[in-house]
């Protein structure tokens, strides 16, 4: 996450009320009338494609996740008949579990779904060095912690709420349409709830898909998206003393340095009542243990007595698939692959492109009446690289240069204690907005950077030499 803000450097600027019962997660408060915001969207556009009569547009959204709870919930508010369909409805993916707090808002997020809310970061090097991070966050800001299984049900039993059919199924192959306006035939198991059920084959025919179904997505298969690079994700939930977690109440760590990950961090995240430590790798998958158990290591002060009460494991795309859109069909979330590099962030940018694919489509069919085509959902798709593209790329260069040696971390790390990254990496981070940079402080900063890369070669040649 720290790493966000470096982008100033490196000099890249580029509704039907009607309520549907369904068989979901239920949390442990029901929502109150003030969390649910029917906000139907009303679009007034001429088109060519043809009038839906007798029914409205029916749509279904494989996947549960934040990506797949969003576009429900915005499809359902603008008059699309939707179908949600989720195999594991307590799904706990392993997810460090940050979100900006731009999320908080635009999501309407209720605070109590917040475990923590984190104000201080450690930033620390191969050689131990640490760096506080947060010195110039506002008394208001802070960064959000959260439980995925939490999150998950609670954005689904929102899109239910606004008219959403959820459904506990597997969803495992599609028919295509025989023809340019026929349906989509979509197969799953249908779960009845019950431990050990194989569920009930079953079917249903759609005019369009949202594959919100993850880094392994079946959607994905069914259009021949293509395949890219994947990261693993391990993470083991710790419960620690209770003194031990006041440490970590408003604190999260990040670790760098070739014992961890050659290629990403490894972390130590705070929750309700416990700890998430982890790390991850797209290079060195089968080394996923070792870099796990140093993680543990570089952190055993800190958690000393913990039990650990889950072990997770998870991929996490890399880069954007090559194909994202095909006819009637999109991909959002981890099935695009908007996963960010150098960060692994995730959360906002699943529920933000399941809500944008949604929109489209809401626009496109005027509110469930037509029919939609290739064309309404690439506008998802156009929105999407206009607005993020820049992000992805310089994350990408970001890792490429700080990620690739263990002195080139310690220059990372160093630079990270210059408050002027801190703010440009907050401001960045929790508004998902470019931060307007000072000229003169970005000057003194590539400086500082090029500074930073000269020690660290330096460094480096004279640890070949010993």
């Amino acid at each position: 996450m720290a790493s966000v803000a470096l982008k100033s450097f490196v000099g890249l600027r580029q509704t039907s009320t009607e309520k549907h019962h369904s068989s979901i997660t239920s949390l442990s408060k029901p929502l109150s009338s003030s969390q649910i915001h029917y906000r139907r969207l009303n679009v007034v556009a001429g088109k060519s494609s043809p009038k839906i009569t007798g029914r409205n547009l029916r749509v279904a959204v494989i996947g549960g996740g934040p990506a797949g709870g969003a576009a429900a919930e915005t499809l359902a508010k603008g008059g699309i008949e939707t179908i949600l369909i989720e195999r594991k409805m307590d799904n706990a993916k392993p997810c460090g579990g940050a979100i900006p707090l731009c999320m908080v808002g635009e999501f309407d997020l209720p605070l109590d779904i917040i475990d923590r809310r984190v104000t201080k970061m450690k930033m620390i090097s191969p050689s131990n060095v640490a760096v506080d991070i947060g010195r110039t966050l506002k008394p208001h800001e802070y960064i959000g912690m959260v439980r995925r299984e939490v999150l998950d049900a609670y954005l689904r039993e929102r899109a239910a709420a606004a008219g959403a059919t959820v459904i506990n199924g597997l969803f495992f192959k599609m028919d295509k349409p025989t023809d340019k306006n026929a349906p989509y035939v979509l197969h799953y198991n249908a779960y009845d709830g019950k431990a050990g059920s194989a569920g009930k084959r079953q079917t249903i025919e759609v005019d369009a898909v949202i594959g919100a179904d993850g880094a392994n997505s079946r959607v994905a298969k069914s259009i021949d998206a293509g395949d890219y690079e994947y990261a693993i994700a391990f993470q083991e939930r710790i419960k620690i003393p209770a003194d031990k977690m006041q440490y970590y109440e408003d604190l999260a760590e990040m670790y760098v340095g070739d014992d961890v990950s050659p290629d990403f961090y490894g972390w130590v995240f705070p929750k309700c009542d416990h700890v998430a430590v982890g790390t991850g790798t797209v290079t060195h998958k089968p080394d996923i243990k070792k870099f796990q158990l140093a993680t543990r290591l570089r952190a055993r002060d800190k958690i000393l007595g913990g039990k650990i009460i889950r072990v997770e494991a998870h991929p996490i795309p890399e880069h954007p698939r090559p194909r994202r859109l095909a006819e009637r069909v999109a991909l959002v979330g981890d099935a695009a692959g908007y996963v960010t590099k150098c960060s692994g962030e995730g959360i906002y940018f699943a529920a933000k492109s399941g809500r944008m694919c949604a929109e489209a489509i809401v626009e496109g069919s005027e509110n469930g009446k037509r029919m939609v085509n290739e064309a309404d959902l690439r506008k998802y798709l156009e929105k999407w690289d206009k607005t993020y593209w820049p992000t992805y790329k310089v994350l990408d260069v970001l890792q490429k240069v700080f990620y690739r040696s263990n002195p080139a971390r310690e220059a990372f790390v160093e630079m990270c204690a210059d408050e002027y990254v801190q703010k440009m990496t907050f401001d960045s981070y929790l508004y998902k907005k470019v931060a307007p940079g000072n000229p003169l402080e970005d000057l003194k900063l590539a400086v500082n950077t090029i500074g930073s890369l000269v020690r660290a070669n330096a460094l480096r040649k004279e640890m070949a030499k010993i």
